[in-house]
């Protein structure tokens, strides 16, 4: 829960400013320079809890639009980041943001006209962009405050054919998108867990029940939507539970308006552990069959990634065979030993995302040809 908004002195005189602090309904203080509050998130007992409490209103001086890093030795999607904000405020026990930032902030970039300068050759290319809020901050979690999707980003996408938007989220702040002019030019997706997972693992997100609701009701209102089940955690019983999610996901939408889903197994920098046993000492997700990685993250040992895997992807052949499926950072004997091809054999896995945004959403573009990391 935000308890105050910290205001960068340079961006403090601007409407989106005024509209976000009046909408808040939050104390608000103009600093001069930002070190005091970095370094009292820092020195805090817990640093991550405390940055969440804190909202820092600030000008991003660097590029909005960047490639998103990937990892070496796995297949990434070459999937663009549209960093608007950073940090979060629900509190997942597993999420990288934790040990990422240093110190965390949770911050939005509030210089909106900067950001959609940098939009604007998407518009020449030829061939298609994905790009994304939800990288290092959820996609949806401002939605109440401010008018970043709904004004301006949106409408932009809306208005050309080269470039998709998804907006990724594990909330329900939905309502005010419901009635805009989208013209499928946005994506709005869902990360997705079981029940156990969500109640003892994700504080401060929407249930399982009520994402699902959320889908729908941007389906109704002719959004594309997608799904990520990333992260995986394994754990006793678990393929029963996430197969009964993808059961219930193909019952309750129209699988043949998703764009794309992903999967990937709960995969981390070592560091990570000590901040769960800090914060979320009950939690059991840090002491699973890990072995280190080529990327130099902790992966589950490969045949139990492979194992549960192959029984989500017999799921989705059950019940929604034509749905694109795709991992986020496995190798090819993975893509091979349970989709049963490699992403090459398809010309890659970002030619495969695109194909599908072309044919959901309406662009007007080309798909890209194989990229590094595919």
């Amino acid at each position: 829960m935000i308890e105050k908004i910290i205001i960068a002195e340079s961006v403090a005189d601007t409407p989106v400013v005024r509209k976000i602090v009046t909408a808040s309904k939050r104390k608000a203080k103009k600093v001069a320079t930002l070190q005091t509050v970095f370094d009292q998130i820092r020195s805090a007992p817990d640093p991550e809890g405390a940055a969440k409490r804190i909202l820092v209103l600030n000008r991003n001086r660097g590029r909005f639009v960047k490639a998103c890093p990937g990892t070496s030795h796995y297949h990434c999607c070459s999937y663009q980041i549209l960093h608007m904000g950073s940090f979060c405020t629900m509190d997942c026990s597993y999420c990288i943001l934790q040990t990422y930032f240093h110190p965390p902030v949770l911050q939005l970039f509030v210089n909106f006209d900067d950001l959609m300068k940098e939009l604007e050759p998407l518009k020449e290319k030829k061939t298609v962009t994905r790009i994304g809020t939800g990288e290092f901050t959820d996609s949806l979690i401002w939605e109440p405050v401010t008018d970043l999707n709904r004004n301006w980003l949106i409408p932009w996408f809306a208005n050309q054919d080269k470039a998709v938007l998804e907006l990724k989220t594990k909330t329900v702040n939905i309502q005010r998108l419901l009635p805009l002019t989208h013209n499928g030019k946005t994506i709005i997706a869902w990360s997705l867990n079981t029940p156990q997972m969500i109640t003892t693992q994700e504080r401060g997100t929407a249930s399982l029940k009520a994402r699902l609701k959320a889908a729908r009701d941007c389906q109704k209102a002719g959004y594309p939507v997608a799904f990520h089940f990333d992260p995986l955690v394994i754990y006793e019983k678990c393929a029963n539970d996430y197969t009964a999610v993808v059961e219930a996901l193909c019952r309750q939408v129209d699988m043949s308006a998703v764009v794309w889903v992903s999967l990937g197994a709960f995969r981390f920098m070592p560091a990570l552990i000590k901040v769960i046993e800090r914060r979320f000492p009950a939690s059991k997700i840090p002491y699973g069959e890990f072995i280190g990685g080529l990327d130099g993250k902790m992966r589950y040992f490969k045949p139990l990634r492979i194992s549960l895997y192959q029984q989500m992807i017999e799921s989705f052949r059950q019940y929604a065979p034509d749905t694109l499926l795709y991992y986020c950072m496995e190798d090819d004997e993975v893509w091979r030993k349970t989709i049963g091809f490699t992403p090459a054999e398809k010309g890659g896995i970002a030619r495969m995302l695109d194909q599908s945004a072309i044919e959901h959403c309406g662009l007007k573009a080309a798909a890209t040809s194989m990229r590094k990391h595919d």
